[in-house]
């Protein structure tokens, strides 16, 4: 007896379209731990962000005159610049498709422009003169501690606008160091490791990751940084555009974004240069 199956009766079996997944793209971190500026119209496309120095006061003598003292302004230029990205979708592949292709595809514009802000900010970690570690030094407390102790021997209070940003891979062999079972005596910053996965504050000042830091066969340089240390000046924010092409029957999407980043304050921060001890 011959049995009909889904093989047969293929033509008659509807095509099941699942919600789309979306590859894994982190939540943005550096915009939130730098300075940011905003660039209005015909303002131009620098910003130019004046720093004072530290000055040293003098003992005094009784009845003498002061000394005049000259203070100079430094400046840190901010230049901005476009990003972006484009693609074509045509009317029959959108009439087609079970889910909002547009909508989608904004979404993964977005994400990749947001991406590339962070993925600049971080890379001016590499630019800090103050250095802890090497390329072949793996992360540890102790030495996130000699670079708080670096970064508060320029004055800068670490307990307050200060931030250390590693890459997973990186912060990997930082949790393992203070998770250790051989480690006493326990501590909290290792108990919170060990139970959520989130290092938290270490020495007053939190730890993040990001995987928007370059990462070569598991070198990395993260940092430990004020706020003042670097910059990112707006002039225009993520924006999402599309466009009619009725010759094409389809629309063109648009994704943009106008910014400019740079380091504001090189003794603010601390190159954290790192090799992660899980990448061969």
């Amino acid at each position: 007896m011959s049995t009909s199956t889904t093989t047969t009766l293929n033509d008659l079996l509807p095509s099941i379209v699942a919600e789309a997944l979306f590859v894994a793209n982190e939540r943005s971190i550096m915009r939130g731990l730098v300075r940011n500026y905003t660039l209005a119209q015909g303002q131009g496309k620098t910003v130019t962000v004046p720093t004072y120095p530290k000055l040293t006061a003098a003992a005094l003598t009784e009845g003498d005159a002061l000394t005049a003292t000259a203070v100079s302004t430094g400046s840190a230029v901010l230049t901005v610049s476009e990003v972006g990205l484009m693609t074509s979708i045509s009317d029959m592949a959108m009439i087609a498709s079970a889910s909002n292709v547009v909508s989608d595809i904004g979404r993964l514009f977005g994400e990749a422009i947001a991406r590339k802000i962070d993925q600049d900010l971080a890379g001016n970690f590499a630019n800090f003169s103050t250095v802890v570690g090497s390329n072949t030094t793996a992360a540890t407390a102790a030495k996130l501690f000699e670079a708080i102790a670096k970064l508060r021997a320029q004055g800068y209070d670490t307990t307050g606008d200060c931030a250390i940003v590693l890459h997973p891979e990186v912060a990997y062999d930082l949790k393992s160091s203070i998770t250790s079972t051989f480690a006493a005596p326990a501590s909290m910053v290792g108990n919170s490791a060990l139970e959520s996965g989130y290092v938290g504050l270490l020495g007053g000042v939190p730890v993040y990751e990001t995987s928007n830091i370059t990462s070569t066969t598991g070198d990395s340089i993260g940092g430990l940084f004020h706020r003042d240390a670097l910059g990112l000046a707006l002039m225009q924010d993520i924006k999402i555009e599309t466009q009619r092409q009725a010759a094409l029957r389809g629309w063109d999407i648009v994704g943009s974004a106008i910014y400019g980043h740079g380091e504001l304050q090189d003794l603010a921060g601390v190159a954290l240069s790192f090799d992660s001890s899980i990448v061969s």
